[in-house]
Order: structure tokens, then sequence, then C-alpha cells
């Protein structure tokens, strides 16, 4: 790491957010206390001539973020989202780092399409657009494929764009490196990780054939979700730089005003954008990860149309199971269970006690249910359970960061649409089926299924596994291989016992 490249770095975003004007925005937002605004100001002042100076016409914060560089512009599109935290004008302004930043030239745009495709873009389409969508990474034009005539749209990244988003990942590792030094009771959260983990998550973003792949790998997990599309990807027009896609048609579902305007049912949409997400999260395990509202669309029939395919997110199948009887704990108002499951999963060390725990969820859950609809926040469940899990020692879970924080956003998508929509009504269905499907009879039975294939299939290999390791241990005088045929009967007639015991316990569960 670049100490002090990253010092100056990180100077320069707090001088660039005094200089645009932004400074005193960001701590009315979060409701920072007296001491830390004049500390702010104090230090921010003096370095103010530092800071980018950002686009003049833009308003304070999405001037300093768009100044700032692509990881800062995805901060902004996450608190976009958030009216709850931002407040209504704030995330409002903030809307157009989704999709209307400033584009680069249909020229360059043009040899990318080129350079990677190794074609004259005037061969490979009849029309290309100017730029129709401009977000921190890459940017969208409409085209005409000149082979058949189809509309399309074709998805290009910004010319260097992985050398800038390198250099802010490079300075947040800084600053998580210096947090842990400052603050060792930090290191629980492992911001080393954390950083890690996003940075992970950057890198597939900037490769668009992976896009691409998981594009394809959504579509085909998604075929049967009603009120659900998604483009097709035109493989033979992309690379790693630009990715072609049948053309989407609909109106933003950011949009309320042109939503109306279409008759769209937006209580049933704000429900709709919810339990899809759920659904792909726990059925399939792999979800859409960015589903802000500059990548959403709604189709003339009403049906979410979902696009940009850079942030996907996956969960293996225990951390789903876990995941559910948690979020279906709270919504039972079970404590205890809720309690019991962060024991059984690791979360918390086995040392605390567990009804303590347990009324330390009731203190975070209780005061949520005894709101109304229109102030019951995931976001606010997440902040407090956050709170009682570090009090009692638990470990920051990377592989459910991406998860979590896609949950806060779609809950401000369905927010925007029905802000009286009750979050615990339209979640527990889709929970209470996976639960059904997923935790009962039929899935121990799948689990046992599983587990015969696993064995039958390493079962010819037992044997000589087992022997190999028992000679390793051995003595060199005990090393003699021994007679083989023995340990093979007693193998072979424990495989056809074990066999024989899964298949019935199938057969009794099913």
């Amino acid at each position: 790491m670049r100490g002090p490249h990253n010092i100056w770095r990180l100077i320069r975003t707090g001088a660039t957010l005094e200089r645009t004007g932004a400074m005193g925005q960001v701590l009315d937002a979060f409701d920072a206390p007296r001491p830390l605004r004049i500390a702010a100001r104090v230090i921010g002042w003096p370095f103010k001539w530092l800071g980018y100076a950002g686009d003049p016409s833009m308003p304070p914060l999405t001037r300093a973020l768009s100044a700032l560089g692509p990881a800062y512009i995805k901060f902004g599109q996450v608190l976009s989202t958030r009216p709850d935290i931002a407040g209504d004008e704030l995330a409002q302004q903030l809307r157009v780092l989704q999709d209307k930043l400033p584009p680069f030239s249909v020229f360059e745009a043009k040899k990318a399409v080129e350079r990677e495709l190794e074609q004259p873009t005037d061969t490979l389409f009849s029309s290309f657009s100017e730029p129709v969508a401009a977000a921190s990474i890459a940017q969208v034009h409409k085209a005409q494929l000149a082979e058949t005539g189809e509309i399309v749209a074709v998805k290009i990244l910004r010319p260097g764009i992985e050398r800038a988003f390198h250099k802010d990942i490079d300075a947040f590792y800084f600053a998580a490196r210096f947090i842990e030094l400052l603050s060792p009771a930090s290191r629980r959260l492992r911001p080393m990780e954390v950083i890690k983990h996003f940075e992970g998550v950057v890198n597939g973003e900037l490769d668009l054939r992976l896009e691409s792949a998981a594009a394809s790998e959504f579509a085909a997990n998604t075929v049967n979700d009603a009120g659900f599309q998604l483009p097709v990807i035109k493989w033979e027009y992309s690379g790693r730089r630009v990715m072609t896609m049948s053309w989407a048609e609909g109106v933003p579902l950011g949009d309320n005003d042109a939503l109306d305007a279409a008759g769209q049912d937006r209580p049933a949409l704000s429900k709709r954008v919810l339990q899809l997400f759920l659904n792909h999260a726990l059925r399939d395990g792999f979800f859409h990860a960015d589903m802000h509202q500059g990548n959403l669309k709604v189709a003339a029939n009403g049906d979410i149309i979902a696009y940009d395919f850079g942030i996907m997110g996956h969960i293996d199948e225990y951390t789903r199971r876990v995941y559910a009887e948690i979020l279906f704990g709270f919504i039972q108002r079970d404590y205890k269970r809720v309690a019991e499951v962060h024991f059984e999963a690791g979360y918390v060390p086995g040392d605390r006690d567990v009804d303590e725990f347990a009324r330390a969820l009731r203190a975070v859950g209780e005061p949520i249910f005894g709101m109304d609809a229109t102030r019951i926040s995931m976001g606010r469940l997440l902040a407090y359970l956050f709170e009682v899990t570090e009090r009692f020692g638990m470990q920051t879970r990377t592989e459910l960061i991406l998860l979590q924080r896609t949950m806060v956003v779609v809950e401000g998508v369905a927010r925007s649409l029905d802000p009286k929509m009750n979050i615990w009504d339209v979640a527990k269905p889709v929970v209470q089926e996976y639960i059904k499907t997923s935790i009962g009879p039929r899935a121990v039975a799948g689990d046992l299924f599983k587990t015969a294939k696993v064995l039958a299939r390493f079962g010819p290999r037992l044997p000589a596994i087992v022997e190999a390791a028992l000679i390793r241990q051995a003595t060199p005088e005990e090393q003699k291989p021994p007679s083989l045929w023995p340990t093979r009967l007693i193998w072979g007639l424990g495989g056809l016992i074990l066999g024989a015991l899964l298949l019935e316990g199938i057969v009794t569960l099913l």
C-alpha cells in the first residue's frame, strides 16, 4: 500500500467535501453531534483549496462524489435509495449518480468497440446512438444490429476506469489498516476482509464477460418468475470491455410520475420488487446485488425489467438457511430461536449466554414491531442488530455483507414506490415458503440423498484412502502393506448397510 499517496487521497476527500459545500450536508444527513461538526469545520476549512471543484451545476454532495471518482459514486448510489437516512431532498439529488453522469464521446465508444470485437463499428451496427445512460463504470448506447435489424443496448467500459477504481480501493485499504491500528476493537468487524470482498466485487464488474455470464445464469434461474424480465445477452457482440444485449423498453422504476401516467400499480410493484429479491436470494442463492432504481424499468405490461449485472451476490445453501431462520424468527418474534440460530451457526462465541442474547434481540425487535408500517425499516433493524451482536462478540460475516447491503437498497426502492409498505407482511410468505421447502422433512430427505450420492462416488476409493492414512501414521516397522481384502470386504459391507439405511430414511420422509 502506498502510504503517502493514500494519506493525500483521504485528505483530498475531506477537502473536496468542504470545497463543494457537501460537508454540511453529510453532517446533517447523519445527524452528527456538535463537537464533530466543529472539528470537521476547523480541520476541513484550511485544506479547502486542495479539494476538487467538481461540476458547479450539480448539487453539492453529487458534485463532490462525482469529482472524487467511481468508488465514491458507488456510495452515492446506495445513499440515493435511503431517503430515511439522507432525507428525501438529498436522496433525490443523488439519483443522478445512477445513470446520468457525464459521458465520454461516441468516437471513443466506437474505438473501444472496434478494439474489443475486432471489426469496424459501422459493419456491426447499422446505427449507433449518442450515450443514453452514463454510470460510474460504463455507459450505454442504443444501436441496431446490421445483420438482423434488432435494437440492442451496447455497454462499454469507461476509458481508464480500471486504474481509477484501483486507486480508490488502495486508499480504502490504507484507511482500513489505519482504523485497525488506532482502534483494536474494530478488528472484530474485519475491515480489511470487507475491503477485500468489495475489491472482488468491483473486479468482477470491470470484466463484462463475467457480467454476461452472470446475466445468463440469472436468466436461467428466473425464467419462470411471473412479472419479471431480463434482456438477452448477444454473445457474438460481447467481450471484456463491451457487452451487447437486447433493448429493454420501459419506464424507469424511479420515475413515479411516469409510472402513474402509465397507469402502473405502484404498491403492487413495491411488493413485487421486494419479494423477487428475497426469492432470488433464498431460493437460488444468486441475486442482483445492485437493484437501485437506475437498474430497473417497468414494461408496458407491468413486468419489472432488471439490467446491469456487474454486481451479483452468491450465498451457499447453508448460509441461506441460517439467514432465513433469523429473518423468520424476527417476523414471528421468536427471539429465543433467533439467538439459537446465531449460536448454532457459530456467529456468536459459544461461551456467551443464549438467554441473555435472546433478551437483547427482543430489545431490538419489539420497538420496531410497535411502529406503524411507514416507520418499519430493515435498515434500522440491521443497525440495531449490529449494535447487539457487537456487544456479544460476533464477527462481521463477509459472505452476508452484500446480501445485507442489497436488502437495505431494495427496501429503499420499494418504499420509494409505496411509503406505506409493511416490509414484514411482504417478506413473510416468501420466507415461510423457503422454510417449508428447505428446512422441513423434504429438505432432510434431499440432504440424505446428496450425502448418499457423495458416498457412492467415493465408495470405491475409501478403503485405499483409509489404508494410506493408517500407513502414514504407522512406525517404519509397521509400514508393511497389510492384506487388502479384509478391509475392502468390511468397507463394502458397511457401504451397503449405510446405503440401505439412507434409502430407508428417504422413503420414510417422502
